[in-house]
């Protein structure tokens, strides 16, 4: 117990230090920045900014409650980290989800790292402290790996050292960008696993893509089940009944074919080809159902 009054005295005392302008601490060099760099500070949350680098784009709400009524009765357990800006000002380098819980509960300091780093540290920091702490989705990490890749010039490589993780692990996060937009944002919605997306991956064609994916929805299909129709799609198999791309329909047309279906009253099927020419199949029941939607179409002219 002793011990625990210590350390929050302590950072007391450097907020204190940190409040006082005549000891603005600016770079590891300043007077005084060995007392604060490395050592745990309690922060006001109004001096802290969220950080613009946060691959994070979206916070379950249900989870962060969770996360605020545990803090309401624990405390932050595990600091923030922050940078220092400029006097009294701070940025998140990782920690967003405590920040937002210790907010959402009123509470108005927060224990806190402080580093002195500039913005492509700042970048580097937040981004890897992200993937290894964070529960990212798929897309979120590849994009994270992607971004540092490309922000400070890392080759996969180099990658796998700063974040601790195989080259082959990071090479098939980065094939997720390669799949269509439409099931990136299934991926992040949590529709599909990181494994059904690399069985996707493997089909070249964007709109086989989705036809699969459509599938993969409809009929639940689990990662075995979703490779299993990759293969057979891939070999020619005769069975697989997914659309071809060439005789899919745009979406352009899918509101008229409803349109024409309701109108009469038949389940109206229409191909279209890639060169755009199509054909459209109109069936019926019987004579007496023929003659029905021939009135309909000659009532037209």
């Amino acid at each position: 117990m002793a011990k625990a009054t210590k350390k929050q005295a302590l950072g007391r005392g450097l907020s204190a230090l940190l409040k006082d302008p005549q000891n603005d601490i600016q770079s590891a060099e300043d007077k005084n920045a060995d007392k604060l760099v490395g050592h745990i500070v309690e922060l006001e949350l109004s001096s802290i900014e969220v950080n613009p680098f946060q691959p994070r784009t979206s916070f379950n709400e249900e989870s962060l409650r969770e996360l605020a009524s545990s803090i309401k009765e624990l405390g932050v357990i595990q600091p923030i980290t922050v940078r220092k800006l400029e006097f009294d000002k701070y940025q998140l380098v990782s920690g967003e989800r405590r920040y937002r819980a210790s907010k959402l509960i009123g509470l108005e300091t927060v224990p806190a790292y402080i580093r002195i780093a500039n913005d492509q540290e700042s970048l580097e920091m937040a981004l890897v402290e992200n993937i290894q702490r964070q529960d990212l989705d798929p897309i979120e990490i590849a994009l994270s790996y992607q971004r540092l890749m490309d922000e400070i010039s890392l080759t996969q490589e180099q990658l796998s050292d700063r974040v601790g993780k195989n080259r082959s692990t990071i090479a098939n996060y980065l094939r997720l960008l390669k799949l269509d937009p439409i099931i990136q944002t299934g991926m992040r919605d949590g529709f599909l696993s990181m494994g059904h997306g690399r069985a996707l991956i493997n089909v070249d064609d964007p709109q086989l893509q989705l036809n699969i994916y459509e599938k993969i929805l409809q009929k639940s299909l689990s990662v075995r089940d979703t490779e299993k129709l990759v293969r057979e799609m891939q070999e020619g198999n005769s069975k697989t009944k997914v659309t071809s791309p060439s005789s899919s329909v745009p979406p352009t047309f899918k509101k008229g074919i409803k349109e024409f279906s309701e109108y009469l009253g038949a389940k109206v099927d229409v191909k279209v080809t890639k060169k755009g020419n199509g054909k459209l199949t109109i069936p019926f029941k019987s004579e007496e159902d023929f003659e029905r939607i021939k009135k309909l179409i000659q009532s037209e002219d």
